[in-house]
């Protein structure tokens, strides 16, 4: 009676489960909101909606530039080692992967017994031993039925981590590039320096051979000659600072692309003094930043994998049902292992396994597989605003280096014009060479933060691009969580 009671309620389980065997633990995934400013604050008013090609650094046109970073994403130990991560994510992928299907295994043995002719079985048989060889082959199986989907969510959680580490990757193939880019401007912005300090202590030089001269005439003092030597001298101690930095980002443009810091790469160009103008990097609108950022494509990955991973906490509450089987042969002697009468099997049982009492361990399990996405939402939405944040922080640079570009240029003209002024002036004897030093020191420092400035707009150029995606292209399943993530 009871043995009957069981099989049907065993039969009202199963028939059950195959009716529901469509749904799927858990809830499918639904990314949170989007961003909803129609345009960033600092936006030039006719901003190109065009986007930055995968190679952005091209926009520069710069020769150099363009083969540092090709060697830097050909080259660079952080790019290997972030393949390799995401190499073994897939390869993960493929171990969860391999739970949705049946698992078999092949098995040969030989073995020679003998029993005790002591034993009771040995005298069962009239005190005799029991001896002789067995050779076995065969195959085994098992399967687990994912009727509710357990296994689908795990897997869908494995991939959603693949596609974390693809966009973690990419991530930092973005960050190399915008790291040597600024790098590189750096040390051209130093290069137009030390062009700059090297025809200042030329024309010091001259100067100080002028007072000189003066000096042996009768026709200046001892005081002028200290003074333009002070300036010469100043003007070399400046020159070697600047040469200092500019080694220093050399030797770090050279580890960047995975060489030596020993090595030589970049040579100061003839024309180093004129700095290029910053491009015009395009911006697109807030909403777009998920589609063109892999950090935040990687985000919503981690977003999805977090939510499959509710399903699997909560598929530890149903029943789960495994099938296994085996077949081969087995025979006392191996020219009979082949013969039909060899042949062994068997399949099943049917396993279903049911929690019921587990200390309430699954209901752990599942409040904190919640809790982990609640806080990768949280932390979704930080990485959302934070790149908001560092887009209008670099639309503000540009915006305001170039205002200030624009203002440094009265100064500097004027600066060159007052220089002018004053060393006339001395020449003539009509003012002391204390004059001339001001003007000088005063021309030399607007001409140094005039290369400054324009130094720090190509930055903000290159940070623009950075926080714009600068180019990135997302792979189709990348693409699609993001695609849903918008909507």
């Amino acid at each position: 009676m009871m043995n009957s009671a069981l099989k049907r309620l065993t039969l009202a389980v199963s028939v059950t489960l195959a009716v529901t065997g469509c749904a799927t633990v858990g809830s499918d995934f639904k990314a949170p909101a989007n961003v909803a400013d129609a345009a960033f604050r600092h936006q030039p008013a006719a901003a190109s909606q065009a986007t930055l090609p995968a190679q952005w650094w091209t926009v520069f046109n710069d020769d150099t530039l363009n083969r540092l970073e090709d060697a830097a994403l050909r080259d660079n130990p952080s790019v290997q080692a972030a393949a390799q991560r995401l190499l073994q994510a897939l390869a993960q992928a493929n171990v969860s992967r391999a739970s949705e299907r049946p698992q078999v295994n092949v098995s040969a043995g030989a073995a020679y017994e003998r029993t005790s002719a002591e034993t009771s079985t040995g005298q069962l048989f009239g005190g005799q031993s029991i001896k002789g060889a067995n050779y076995s082959v065969g195959s085994s199986f098992s399967y687990e039925i994912d009727l509710l989907g357990r296994v689908r969510r795990l897997v869908e959680a494995a991939d959603a981590q693949a596609l974390v580490a693809e966009a973690d990757r990419d991530g930092v193939l973005l960050m190399l590039s915008s790291q040597l880019a600024t790098t590189y401007w750096q040390l051209r912005g130093l290069d137009a320096e030390i062009a700059i300090l090297n025809g200042a202590l030329d024309t010091r030089r001259e100067t100080e051979e002028l007072v000189t001269a003066r000096f042996d005439a009768g026709l200046s003092n001892e005081l002028d000659v200290s003074r333009a030597r002070i300036e010469r001298a100043n003007a070399q101690a400046d020159l070697h600072e600047v040469q200092r930095q500019r080694n220093l980002l050399e030797h770090s443009l050279a580890t960047l692309v995975g060489a030596s810091p020993s090595a030589m790469l970049t040579a100061a160009k003839a024309d180093a003094a004129a700095l290029p103008p910053p491009p015009a990097i395009p911006v697109g609108l807030p909403a777009s930043l998920l589609s063109h950022r892999p950090d935040l494509a990687g985000s919503v990955a981690t977003l999805r994998a977090a939510n499959a991973q509710i399903g699997v906490a909560e598929g530890a509450f149903y029943p789960s049902f495994s099938l296994t089987g085996n077949f081969g042969f087995a025979s006392e002697s191996l020219s009979n292992l082949a013969k039909g009468d060899a042949r062994q099997f068997s399949i099943g049982p049917l396993g279903l396994s049911l929690p019921v009492f587990d200390g309430g361990r699954n209901k752990a399990n599942l409040a904190i597989a919640k809790a982990r996405y609640e806080e990768a939402v949280a932390n979704h939405q930080t990485k959302l605003l934070t790149a908001l944040r560092e887009v209008e922080d670099a639309l503000s640079d540009v915006q305001q280096r170039q205002l200030q570009g624009e203002a440094q240029k009265t100064s500097q003209v004027a600066a060159a014009r007052a220089y002018l002024v004053a060393r006339t002036r001395y020449e003539r004897g009509v003012s002391t060479y204390l004059d001339v030093t001001d003007a000088q020191r005063s021309a030399l420092a607007a001409d140094r933060a005039a290369v400054q400035i324009n130094t720090q707009r190509l930055l903000a150029a290159v940070s623009v691009a950075r926080a714009l995606g600068a180019g990135w292209q997302p792979s189709p399943q990348l693409a699609q969580g993001t695609q849903i993530a918008q909507k």
